[in-house]
């Protein structure tokens, strides 16, 4: 039986203010003005899957000749017509009550827009509904895709020393950072580890997995992971670059902490499907000391030892012989 809360638990509806907030990012909203702007070419036909406010639909308005901005919630939708209505250009973009997973513009478009994202490309729907997106498409018109904004997504893990007292209050919780501002609570024992490279134009897996090691190079309490999701929004060709945004980095505490030494290796292993809820990376993580470091002062302490210990045999073994 379907929970009830499924679509409000999966990213599938976000309420107003939080869209409103969203406009307060500037990192984000730059980011993707920036992107929009490189993509979309004068006279173009322009999609947005999971519209909001409008914002988006509305940069790319501003170059496009049609722009097909896709909502589910009713309450977004008149909110996103209302908006645009006052913003120049507005009128270019169609606002349609419609389920992203399932829709499909009455014409081919030259560049589909998706910010369903989250960090982990957990929670909300990004990767499916790309995939599906994909699918139908090419069986209703044919290649080529469109460009998509973001292009591609990067994700990494690092271990960390997370600090989870709140004024003497103990929680160790799944914690949000930002990702542009020093975090005082958390202290680094690793570099961040690549596992995951999604070029969204290319077939990819619906799976978010990693087994491997990382090398760790501060003694501390390994008691958390940190969670890192770097979306390039457009490829500048021209000049070799990207236009970059960082979603909220994610903390996931530990279930035991490990003390850990510089040279230890840490096996980290987990598997999660794009868009569930925050505790699918937990429910399937690993993570365990598989080798420790030795110091070198106490392995050539140890060396003489056990060298002293040999001598008086091999002398006795040789007056034998």
């Amino acid at each position: 039986m379907q929970n009830k809360f499924e679509s409000l638990e999966l990213g599938q509806f976000i309420p107003l203010h939080y869209h409103h907030n969203m406009l307060n990012d500037t990192a984000r909203m730059q980011g993707f003005k920036d992107a929009i702007d490189l993509a979309v070419k004068p006279g173009a036909k322009v999609l947005e899957l999971g519209g909001g406010t409008g914002v988006q639909s509305f940069f790319a308005a501003q170059k496009a000749q049609k722009v097909y901005c896709v909502e589910r919630n009713p309450e977004l939708i008149s909110a996103a017509r209302n908006l645009l209505a006052q913003n120049s250009n507005g009128d270019k973009v169609e606002v349609i009550q419609a389920d992203a997973m399932h829709y499909l513009p009455p014409e081919p478009v030259d560049v589909v827009i998706c910010e369903m994202l989250h960090t982990g490309l957990l929670r909300e729907k990004q990767m499916p509904v790309i995939d599906s997106f994909k699918q139908r498409y090419l069986k209703k018109f044919g290649g080529p895709l469109p460009a998509f904004i973001p292009e591609a997504s990067i994700q990494a893990i690092q271990p960390i020393q997370h600090d989870f007292h709140f004024a003497g209050f103990y929680a160790p919780t799944i914690q949000f950072q930002n990702p542009y501002a020093t975090q005082e609570r958390s202290t680094g024992l690793g570099d961040p580890e690549v596992f995951q490279l999604l070029a969204y134009a290319e077939p990819y897996s619906q799976t978010c997995q990693w087994d491997g090691e990382i090398l760790i190079t501060e003694d501390g309490q390994l008691n958390a992971l940190r969670l890192i999701t770097k979306n390039l929004l457009a490829i500048n060709m021209a000049t070799c670059s990207t236009i970059d945004w960082h979603t909220q980095y994610i903390v996931f505490p530990l279930a035991e902490p490990i003390k850990v030494s510089r040279g230890d290796q840490v096996s980290i292993r987990f598997s999660y499907q794009g868009g569930a809820p925050l505790n699918a990376l937990t429910d399937s993580l690993q993570v365990r000391l598989i080798s420790k470091q030795t110091p070198v002062l106490e392995f050539a302490m140890e060396a003489m030892n056990r060298s002293a210990e040999f001598r008086p045999r091999l002398a006795e073994n040789a007056s034998i012989l």
